[in-house]
Protein backbone atom coordinates (compact mmCIF):
# COMPACT_ATOMS: atom_id res chain seq x y z
CA UNK A 1 0.00 0.00 0.00
CA UNK A 2 1.69 3.59 -0.58
CA UNK A 3 1.96 6.08 1.75
CA UNK A 4 -1.35 7.96 0.23
CA UNK A 5 -3.09 5.00 0.98
CA UNK A 6 -2.15 4.90 4.13
CA UNK A 7 -2.09 8.38 5.29
CA UNK A 8 -5.56 8.00 3.56
CA UNK A 9 -6.81 5.33 6.02
CA UNK A 10 -5.28 6.98 9.09
CA UNK A 11 -7.40 10.01 8.15
CA UNK A 12 -10.82 7.87 7.51
CA UNK A 13 -10.20 5.98 10.73
CA UNK A 14 -9.71 9.10 12.70
CA UNK A 15 -13.12 10.53 10.63
CA UNK A 16 -14.86 7.34 12.53
CA UNK A 17 -13.74 8.17 16.22
CA UNK A 18 -14.54 11.19 16.40
CA UNK A 19 -17.55 12.19 13.83
CA UNK A 20 -19.97 11.25 16.38
CA UNK A 21 -18.64 13.70 19.16
CA UNK A 22 -17.66 16.81 16.58
CA UNK A 23 -21.37 16.00 15.10
CA UNK A 24 -22.83 15.94 18.82
CA UNK A 25 -21.36 18.89 20.19
CA UNK A 26 -22.44 20.95 16.94
CA UNK A 27 -26.06 20.50 17.63
CA UNK A 28 -25.48 20.96 21.16
CA UNK A 29 -23.67 24.63 20.72
CA UNK A 30 -27.00 24.68 18.02
CA UNK A 31 -29.05 24.10 21.10
CA UNK A 32 -27.40 26.16 23.20
CA UNK A 33 -27.54 29.31 21.11
CA UNK A 34 -31.42 28.97 21.47
CA UNK A 35 -32.16 28.18 25.05
CA UNK A 36 -34.22 30.81 25.81
CA UNK A 37 -36.57 29.91 23.14
CA UNK A 38 -36.47 25.35 24.88
CA UNK A 39 -39.38 25.79 26.43
CA UNK A 40 -39.67 24.02 30.04
CA UNK A 41 -36.81 23.06 32.72
CA UNK A 42 -37.95 19.88 32.62
CA UNK A 43 -37.44 19.45 28.61
CA UNK A 44 -33.82 20.79 29.34
CA UNK A 45 -33.14 18.27 31.94
CA UNK A 46 -34.23 16.09 29.91
CA UNK A 47 -32.15 16.81 26.73
CA UNK A 48 -28.76 17.47 29.69
CA UNK A 49 -29.31 13.82 30.89
CA UNK A 50 -29.94 11.97 26.92
CA UNK A 51 -26.75 14.05 25.88
CA UNK A 52 -25.14 12.58 28.40
CA UNK A 53 -26.09 9.10 27.53
CA UNK A 54 -25.04 9.82 24.40
CA UNK A 55 -21.30 10.61 25.48
CA UNK A 56 -21.45 7.79 27.93
CA UNK A 57 -22.00 5.07 24.87
CA UNK A 58 -19.70 6.63 22.73
CA UNK A 59 -16.90 6.48 25.19
CA UNK A 60 -17.71 2.73 25.95
CA UNK A 61 -17.63 1.96 22.22
CA UNK A 62 -14.38 3.74 22.45
CA UNK A 63 -13.53 1.03 24.21
CA UNK A 64 -15.36 -1.84 22.81
CA UNK A 65 -14.26 -1.31 19.75
CA UNK A 66 -10.41 -1.92 20.24
CA UNK A 67 -11.14 -5.25 20.18
CA UNK A 68 -12.95 -5.88 16.74
CA UNK A 69 -11.85 -5.98 13.59
CA UNK A 70 -15.19 -5.83 11.48
CA UNK A 71 -19.31 -5.17 12.00
CA UNK A 72 -20.31 -7.82 14.50
CA UNK A 73 -23.42 -8.36 16.78
CA UNK A 74 -21.87 -5.42 19.39
CA UNK A 75 -21.09 -2.77 16.47
CA UNK A 76 -24.44 -3.45 15.15
CA UNK A 77 -26.12 -3.03 18.72
CA UNK A 78 -24.13 0.09 19.48
CA UNK A 79 -25.36 1.66 16.15
CA UNK A 80 -29.02 0.80 17.44
CA UNK A 81 -28.81 2.19 20.48
CA UNK A 82 -27.40 5.75 19.17
CA UNK A 83 -30.01 6.38 16.49
CA UNK A 84 -32.67 6.08 19.60
CA UNK A 85 -30.90 8.57 21.41
CA UNK A 86 -30.24 10.51 18.30
CA UNK A 87 -34.04 9.64 17.40
CA UNK A 88 -34.65 11.05 21.01
CA UNK A 89 -32.93 14.03 20.78
CA UNK A 90 -34.95 15.27 17.27
CA UNK A 91 -37.88 15.20 19.09
CA UNK A 92 -36.29 17.54 22.01
CA UNK A 93 -35.09 19.71 19.48
CA UNK A 94 -34.35 19.83 15.86
CA UNK A 95 -31.18 20.94 15.77
CA UNK A 96 -29.67 17.56 17.19
CA UNK A 97 -30.39 16.23 13.43
CA UNK A 98 -26.57 17.17 12.69
CA UNK A 99 -26.06 14.12 15.55
CA UNK A 100 -28.44 12.19 13.37
CA UNK A 101 -26.11 12.24 10.10
CA UNK A 102 -23.66 9.63 12.42
CA UNK A 103 -25.78 7.23 10.90
CA UNK A 104 -25.09 8.24 7.28
CA UNK A 105 -21.18 7.97 7.92
CA UNK A 106 -20.44 4.46 9.67
CA UNK A 107 -23.49 2.28 8.86
CA UNK A 108 -21.44 0.09 6.50
CA UNK A 109 -18.43 0.20 9.22
CA UNK A 110 -21.05 -1.13 11.79
CA UNK A 111 -23.35 -3.45 10.34
CA UNK A 112 -22.54 -6.61 7.93
CA UNK A 113 -25.28 -6.90 5.94
CA UNK A 114 -25.95 -5.09 3.03
CA UNK A 115 -30.01 -4.84 3.80
CA UNK A 116 -29.46 -3.95 7.04
CA UNK A 117 -27.18 -0.74 6.15
CA UNK A 118 -30.19 0.25 3.78
CA UNK A 119 -32.81 -0.49 6.58
CA UNK A 120 -30.61 1.50 8.96
CA UNK A 121 -29.68 4.43 6.49
CA UNK A 122 -33.62 4.72 6.22
CA UNK A 123 -34.46 4.38 9.92
CA UNK A 124 -31.58 7.95 10.36
CA UNK A 125 -33.66 9.48 7.25
CA UNK A 126 -36.31 9.42 9.42
CA UNK A 127 -35.41 11.64 12.32
CA UNK A 128 -33.83 13.80 9.75
CA UNK A 129 -36.83 14.64 7.75
CA UNK A 130 -38.33 15.33 10.80
CA UNK A 131 -36.00 17.69 11.38
CA UNK A 132 -35.74 19.37 8.46
CA UNK A 133 -39.65 19.73 8.27
CA UNK A 134 -39.47 21.78 11.73
CA UNK A 135 -39.37 19.69 14.06
CA UNK A 136 -42.17 16.89 15.99
CA UNK A 137 -44.55 17.47 17.04
CA UNK A 138 -46.06 18.61 13.52
CA UNK A 139 -48.76 21.33 14.23
CA UNK A 140 -50.44 21.03 10.48
CA UNK A 141 -50.85 18.98 7.55
CA UNK A 142 -48.86 20.96 5.83
CA UNK A 143 -45.56 19.84 7.91
CA UNK A 144 -46.81 16.16 7.52
CA UNK A 145 -46.67 16.49 3.71
CA UNK A 146 -43.08 18.16 3.84
CA UNK A 147 -42.25 15.42 6.19
CA UNK A 148 -42.80 13.07 3.98
CA UNK A 149 -41.44 14.61 0.79
CA UNK A 150 -38.34 15.40 2.31
CA UNK A 151 -38.51 11.32 3.65
CA UNK A 152 -38.60 10.92 -0.13
CA UNK A 153 -35.95 13.28 -1.27
CA UNK A 154 -33.40 12.16 1.24
CA UNK A 155 -33.94 8.61 0.57
CA UNK A 156 -33.51 9.15 -3.53
CA UNK A 157 -30.05 10.86 -2.75
CA UNK A 158 -29.18 8.36 -0.74
CA UNK A 159 -30.25 5.55 -2.58
CA UNK A 160 -28.38 7.38 -5.78
CA UNK A 161 -25.26 8.13 -3.60
CA UNK A 162 -25.00 4.88 -2.37
CA UNK A 163 -25.29 3.24 -6.13
CA UNK A 164 -22.66 5.55 -7.32
CA UNK A 165 -20.72 4.40 -3.90
CA UNK A 166 -20.24 1.12 -4.40
CA UNK A 167 -20.01 1.48 -8.34
CA UNK A 168 -16.84 2.98 -7.51
CA UNK A 169 -15.96 0.69 -4.86
CA UNK A 170 -16.24 -1.76 -7.03
CA UNK A 171 -14.54 -0.45 -10.06
CA UNK A 172 -11.49 0.28 -7.75
CA UNK A 173 -11.05 -3.68 -5.90
CA UNK A 174 -11.38 -4.85 -9.82
CA UNK A 175 -8.90 -2.20 -11.45
CA UNK A 176 -6.69 -2.37 -8.11
CA UNK A 177 -7.11 -6.62 -8.55
CA UNK A 178 -6.10 -5.76 -12.59
CA UNK A 179 -3.24 -3.67 -11.64
CA UNK A 180 -1.48 -5.87 -9.11
CA UNK A 181 -1.67 -8.70 -11.44
CA UNK A 182 -0.06 -6.49 -14.26
CA UNK A 183 2.70 -5.48 -11.94
CA UNK A 184 3.56 -9.08 -11.16
CA UNK A 185 3.80 -9.94 -14.93
CA UNK A 186 5.62 -6.78 -15.56
CA UNK A 187 7.84 -7.47 -12.65
CA UNK A 188 8.69 -10.60 -13.86
CA UNK A 189 9.17 -10.02 -17.61
CA UNK A 190 10.78 -6.33 -17.37
CA UNK A 191 13.43 -7.60 -14.80
CA UNK A 192 15.07 -10.00 -17.69
CA UNK A 193 14.98 -7.05 -20.26
CA UNK A 194 16.06 -3.88 -18.33
CA UNK A 195 16.49 -2.61 -15.07
CA UNK A 196 14.50 0.13 -14.46
CA UNK A 197 11.42 -2.42 -14.55
CA UNK A 198 10.58 -1.22 -10.66
CA UNK A 199 10.28 2.56 -11.71
CA UNK A 200 8.60 2.14 -14.89
CA UNK A 201 6.18 0.21 -12.81
CA UNK A 202 5.86 2.96 -10.37
CA UNK A 203 5.08 5.75 -12.56
CA UNK A 204 2.63 3.45 -14.39
CA UNK A 205 0.79 3.00 -11.23
CA UNK A 206 0.68 6.09 -9.86
CA UNK A 207 -0.77 7.36 -13.24
CA UNK A 208 -3.46 4.96 -13.19
CA UNK A 209 -4.12 6.18 -9.78
CA UNK A 210 -4.42 9.53 -10.89
CA UNK A 211 -6.84 8.72 -13.63
CA UNK A 212 -9.01 6.80 -10.58
CA UNK A 213 -9.08 10.12 -8.51
CA UNK A 214 -9.85 12.32 -11.70
CA UNK A 215 -12.85 10.13 -12.68
CA UNK A 216 -14.20 10.09 -8.55
CA UNK A 217 -13.84 13.98 -8.83
CA UNK A 218 -15.75 13.91 -12.35
CA UNK A 219 -18.31 11.99 -10.65
CA UNK A 220 -18.45 14.46 -7.63
CA UNK A 221 -18.98 17.31 -9.50
CA UNK A 222 -21.70 15.77 -11.75
CA UNK A 223 -23.82 14.94 -8.20
CA UNK A 224 -23.04 18.67 -6.70
CA UNK A 225 -23.91 20.61 -10.20
CA UNK A 226 -26.89 18.51 -10.75
CA UNK A 227 -28.60 16.69 -8.61
CA UNK A 228 -28.00 18.26 -5.57
CA UNK A 229 -29.25 21.45 -6.87
CA UNK A 230 -32.55 19.53 -8.15
CA UNK A 231 -33.03 18.45 -4.72
CA UNK A 232 -32.76 21.47 -3.37
CA UNK A 233 -35.28 22.99 -5.93
CA UNK A 234 -37.56 20.24 -5.03
CA UNK A 235 -36.79 21.07 -0.92
CA UNK A 236 -38.23 24.40 -1.67
CA UNK A 237 -41.20 23.81 -3.45
CA UNK A 238 -42.05 21.47 -1.05
CA UNK A 239 -41.86 24.15 1.33
CA UNK A 240 -43.60 26.15 -0.59
CA UNK A 241 -46.84 23.57 -0.14
CA UNK A 242 -47.20 24.62 3.60
CA UNK A 243 -47.20 28.08 3.33
CA UNK A 244 -50.48 27.98 1.45
CA UNK A 245 -53.74 27.04 1.98
CA UNK A 246 -54.93 26.90 -1.77
CA UNK A 247 -55.33 23.19 -2.71
CA UNK A 248 -54.94 24.25 -6.46
CA UNK A 249 -51.30 26.15 -5.72
CA UNK A 250 -50.39 23.44 -3.80
CA UNK A 251 -50.66 21.10 -6.18
CA UNK A 252 -48.92 23.27 -8.59
CA UNK A 253 -46.18 23.44 -6.41
CA UNK A 254 -46.06 19.58 -5.98
CA UNK A 255 -46.09 18.84 -9.82
CA UNK A 256 -42.95 21.10 -9.95
CA UNK A 257 -41.39 19.44 -7.42
CA UNK A 258 -42.25 16.07 -9.33
CA UNK A 259 -40.90 17.42 -12.46
CA UNK A 260 -37.40 18.48 -10.71
CA UNK A 261 -37.36 14.86 -8.89
CA UNK A 262 -37.75 13.55 -12.89
CA UNK A 263 -34.44 15.63 -14.22
CA UNK A 264 -32.46 15.24 -11.29
CA UNK A 265 -33.28 11.54 -12.12
CA UNK A 266 -31.95 12.27 -15.84
CA UNK A 267 -29.07 13.93 -14.60
CA UNK A 268 -27.62 11.02 -12.33
CA UNK A 269 -28.38 8.61 -15.62
CA UNK A 270 -26.32 11.15 -17.75
CA UNK A 271 -23.79 11.05 -15.15
CA UNK A 272 -23.43 7.45 -14.96
CA UNK A 273 -23.53 7.08 -18.86
CA UNK A 274 -21.32 9.91 -19.86
CA UNK A 275 -18.07 9.49 -20.48
CA UNK A 276 -17.33 10.74 -24.11
CA UNK A 277 -14.06 12.51 -24.88
CA UNK A 278 -14.09 16.31 -23.49
CA UNK A 279 -13.07 17.58 -26.43
CA UNK A 280 -16.50 16.62 -28.13
CA UNK A 281 -18.80 18.34 -25.49
CA UNK A 282 -18.06 21.52 -27.21
CA UNK A 283 -16.99 20.48 -30.84
CA UNK A 284 -18.25 18.23 -33.18
CA UNK A 285 -17.08 15.74 -34.94
CA UNK A 286 -15.22 17.09 -37.47
CA UNK A 287 -14.39 20.34 -35.46
CA UNK A 288 -12.69 17.91 -32.88
CA UNK A 289 -11.07 16.19 -35.65
CA UNK A 290 -9.74 18.87 -37.43
CA UNK A 291 -8.41 20.29 -34.22
CA UNK A 292 -6.49 17.03 -33.29
CA UNK A 293 -4.91 16.79 -36.49
CA UNK A 294 -3.69 20.02 -36.60
CA UNK A 295 -2.46 20.23 -33.05
CA UNK A 296 -0.32 16.86 -33.74
CA UNK A 297 1.12 18.51 -37.22
CA UNK A 298 2.40 21.12 -34.70
CA UNK A 299 3.48 18.63 -32.09
CA UNK A 300 5.10 16.56 -34.02
CA UNK A 301 6.21 19.75 -37.66
CA UNK A 302 4.50 16.63 -39.53
CA UNK A 303 2.43 18.07 -42.55
CA UNK A 304 -1.26 17.06 -41.89
CA UNK A 305 -4.42 17.16 -43.72
CA UNK A 306 -8.01 16.31 -42.51
CA UNK A 307 -10.68 16.10 -45.11
CA UNK A 308 -14.70 16.24 -44.84
CA UNK A 309 -16.62 14.59 -47.44
CA UNK A 310 -20.62 14.29 -47.19
CA UNK A 311 -22.99 16.01 -45.43
CA UNK A 312 -21.86 15.77 -41.34
CA UNK A 313 -24.60 13.75 -39.58
CA UNK A 314 -25.65 14.43 -35.56
CA UNK A 315 -23.82 10.75 -34.72
CA UNK A 316 -24.44 8.42 -31.38
CA UNK A 317 -21.65 9.96 -28.89
CA UNK A 318 -20.11 6.24 -28.37
CA UNK A 319 -19.66 6.40 -32.26
CA UNK A 320 -17.78 9.82 -32.36
CA UNK A 321 -15.81 9.25 -29.51
CA UNK A 322 -14.88 5.93 -31.13
CA UNK A 323 -14.07 8.05 -34.00
CA UNK A 324 -11.70 10.10 -32.39
CA UNK A 325 -10.12 7.60 -30.19
CA UNK A 326 -9.11 5.61 -33.19
CA UNK A 327 -7.84 9.13 -35.18
CA UNK A 328 -5.73 9.80 -31.97
CA UNK A 329 -4.52 6.25 -31.44
CA UNK A 330 -3.29 6.40 -35.35
CA UNK A 331 -1.62 9.68 -34.96
CA UNK A 332 0.35 8.51 -32.15
CA UNK A 333 1.30 5.34 -33.70
CA UNK A 334 2.33 7.33 -37.09
CA UNK A 335 4.75 9.51 -34.89
CA UNK A 336 6.05 7.08 -32.55
CA UNK A 337 6.77 3.99 -35.12
CA UNK A 338 5.87 5.00 -38.59
CA UNK A 339 8.59 8.10 -39.09
CA UNK A 340 5.97 9.65 -41.71
CA UNK A 341 6.36 12.71 -43.50
CA UNK A 342 2.74 13.59 -44.59
CA UNK A 343 -0.33 12.28 -43.09
CA UNK A 344 -3.77 12.75 -44.13
CA UNK A 345 -6.79 12.27 -42.43
CA UNK A 346 -10.15 11.74 -44.01
CA UNK A 347 -13.89 11.54 -42.50
CA UNK A 348 -16.51 10.61 -45.06
CA UNK A 349 -20.41 10.55 -44.00
CA UNK A 350 -22.82 8.21 -46.34
CA UNK A 351 -26.13 7.46 -45.88
CA UNK A 352 -26.38 4.42 -42.96
CA UNK A 353 -22.52 4.39 -42.48
CA UNK A 354 -19.54 6.84 -41.93
CA UNK A 355 -15.85 5.79 -42.41
CA UNK A 356 -12.76 6.99 -41.21
CA UNK A 357 -9.17 6.53 -43.90
CA UNK A 358 -5.91 7.29 -41.90
CA UNK A 359 -3.12 7.47 -44.15
CA UNK A 360 0.87 7.90 -44.07
CA UNK A 361 4.16 7.80 -46.07
CA UNK A 362 5.82 6.39 -43.59
CA UNK A 363 8.35 3.28 -43.47
CA UNK A 364 5.10 0.70 -42.88
CA UNK A 365 5.46 -2.75 -41.84
CA UNK A 366 4.51 -6.45 -42.73
CA UNK A 367 1.39 -7.24 -40.93
CA UNK A 368 0.76 -10.61 -42.38
CA UNK A 369 4.36 -10.99 -40.26
CA UNK A 370 4.34 -8.42 -37.72
CA UNK A 371 4.54 -10.24 -33.88
CA UNK A 372 1.35 -10.40 -32.14
CA UNK A 373 2.66 -8.66 -29.57
CA UNK A 374 2.50 -5.54 -31.78
CA UNK A 375 -1.29 -5.84 -32.09
CA UNK A 376 -1.60 -5.52 -28.61
CA UNK A 377 0.85 -3.31 -27.42
CA UNK A 378 3.02 -1.16 -29.49
CA UNK A 379 1.07 -0.49 -32.25
CA UNK A 380 -2.24 -0.36 -30.26
CA UNK A 381 -4.23 -1.82 -33.77
CA UNK A 382 -5.83 -4.30 -31.31
CA UNK A 383 -7.02 -1.49 -29.20
CA UNK A 384 -8.38 0.28 -32.41
CA UNK A 385 -10.12 -2.67 -33.69
CA UNK A 386 -11.71 -3.06 -30.41
CA UNK A 387 -12.94 0.34 -30.35
CA UNK A 388 -14.47 -0.09 -33.78
CA UNK A 389 -16.28 -3.36 -32.91
CA UNK A 390 -17.59 -2.52 -30.03
CA UNK A 391 -19.80 0.09 -32.30
CA UNK A 392 -20.23 -2.66 -34.35
CA UNK A 393 -18.03 -1.57 -37.03
CA UNK A 394 -14.91 -2.86 -38.74
CA UNK A 395 -11.31 -1.99 -39.15
CA UNK A 396 -8.75 -2.77 -41.31
CA UNK A 397 -4.61 -1.99 -41.69
CA UNK A 398 -3.08 -2.50 -45.01
CA UNK A 399 0.75 -1.35 -45.07
CA UNK A 400 4.18 -2.64 -46.88
CA UNK A 401 7.38 -1.67 -45.97
CA UNK A 402 8.41 1.35 -47.35
CA UNK A 403 5.16 2.43 -48.71
CA UNK A 404 3.26 3.74 -45.90
CA UNK A 405 0.12 2.46 -43.77
CA UNK A 406 -3.57 2.84 -44.46
CA UNK A 407 -6.14 2.13 -41.55
CA UNK A 408 -9.69 2.50 -42.74
CA UNK A 409 -12.63 2.26 -40.18
CA UNK A 410 -16.68 1.98 -41.12
CA UNK A 411 -18.88 2.34 -38.61
CA UNK A 412 -22.70 1.96 -38.70
CA UNK A 413 -24.51 5.19 -38.21
CA UNK A 414 -26.24 5.57 -34.90
CA UNK A 415 -28.46 8.85 -34.32
CA UNK A 416 -28.16 10.24 -30.97
CA UNK A 417 -31.35 8.84 -29.01
CA UNK A 418 -34.03 11.39 -28.12
CA UNK A 419 -33.52 13.28 -24.60
CA UNK A 420 -29.77 13.08 -25.44
CA UNK A 421 -29.38 15.96 -27.34
CA UNK A 422 -26.27 15.91 -29.37
CA UNK A 423 -24.38 18.84 -30.65
CA UNK A 424 -25.10 19.47 -34.45
CA UNK A 425 -22.13 20.43 -37.10
CA UNK A 426 -22.15 24.35 -38.08
CA UNK A 427 -22.43 25.56 -41.04
CA UNK A 428 -19.31 27.31 -40.92
CA UNK A 429 -18.09 23.82 -40.47
CA UNK A 430 -19.22 21.89 -43.37
CA UNK A 431 -17.44 25.01 -45.48
CA UNK A 432 -14.18 23.37 -44.65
Amino acid sequence: MTDAGTKLDRRWELALRWHPYYLLATSVLLVSSQLDLTPGTDQRLITVAVIVAAVVLQLWWDRARRSRTGPDATSATYFTLRWLISAVLVGLNPFFAFYVATGYIDNTVLIRSRRWQAVGTFAHSLPMAAAQAGGLPFEDAGQWVIFFGLLLANNVLLTMIAYFVRHEEERSRARAATIAELERTNTALEAAIEENAGLHAQLLLQAREVGVVEERRRLAAEIHDTIAQGLTGIITQLQAVSATSDPTAARDHLDRAAELARHSLGEARRSVHNLAPLSLAHDTLPQALRNTVVQWAERHHTQAEFTLTGTALDLHHETAAAILRITQEALTNAAKHADASRVGVTLSYMDDEVTLDIRDDGSGFDSQRLPRRYWNGGFGLEGMRARAERSCGTLTVESEPGYGTAISTRLPVRREEQGVPHQAPRRDDLNH
